[in-house]
Formats: C-alpha cells, structure tokens, sequence
C-alpha cells in the first residue's frame, strides 16, 4: 500500500508542478506537460513490477499508437477557445474526439496488423 501511495504522490507531484509553472508561462507549462513524464514514469512503475521485457516492449508499441488518436484535441481545444466557445464546451469536444478516435483505431489498428 505505501508503495502505491507513493507512486500517486511523485505523479500528482508532477501534475501539480505543470500547472503552476504554466500559471506563470503557458509555453514552458506545454513544454513541461508535452514531455512523456507520465508514459516514463508508468513504465519506470511497470517495470519495477513486473522485470517483464515482452509486457514493456507491448507497453511502448501501445502508447506510441495511442499517442497519435489523442493529438487532434491539442488543435480542436486551441480553435474552439479562439472561435468563442467556453472553456468546458471546448474541452469536452476536444474529449469526445479523443474517445472517437481512440475507438477508431481499436478498430481500424487491427486491419492494419497493429495488436493494441
């Protein structure tokens, strides 16, 4: 238990740390979110747990392919707050579309020989 405790402490940490330095500069608060803190540290926490090559190896392939459906949010949200749309009205678009997307390519990827 005090293991998982500090794994959800060092993460929220980070979560934490991101918005406050984007308070002061939104450009080093997207710098400092865009880095793969969290897929280095789940996989620093998985390997840890498991010294599984083959689970870290699927682990890596996966969220490399699910990186890619969650990009478009990073432009939608942008768009959607310049064209004079509430942050929430924005933010759940920008989500929904995530959701779409990821669902395509649960759906598409395999067509593709992806294994997600």
């Amino acid at each position: 238990m005090l293991y998982l405790m500090i794994k959800a402490l060092i993460s929220g940490v980070i979560i934490a740390l991101i918005s406050e330095i984007a308070k002061r500069s939104p450009t080093a608060g997207a710098l400092v979110a865009s880095l793969p803190l969290v897929s280095i540290l789940g996989m620093i926490w998985l390997w840890r747990d498991t010294h599984d090559a083959t689970r870290m190896a699927a682990h890596a392939g996966a969220t490399f392919w699910y990186v890619i459906p969650s990009l478009p949010m990073f432009l939608l949200i942008p768009y959607l707050l310049r064209h004079g749309f509430g942050f929430w009205s924005a933010l759940s678009a920008g989500c929904l579309l995530t959701i779409a997307l990821y669902l395509a390519m649960v759906f598409i990827g395999p067509r593709f020989g992806l294994r997600l």
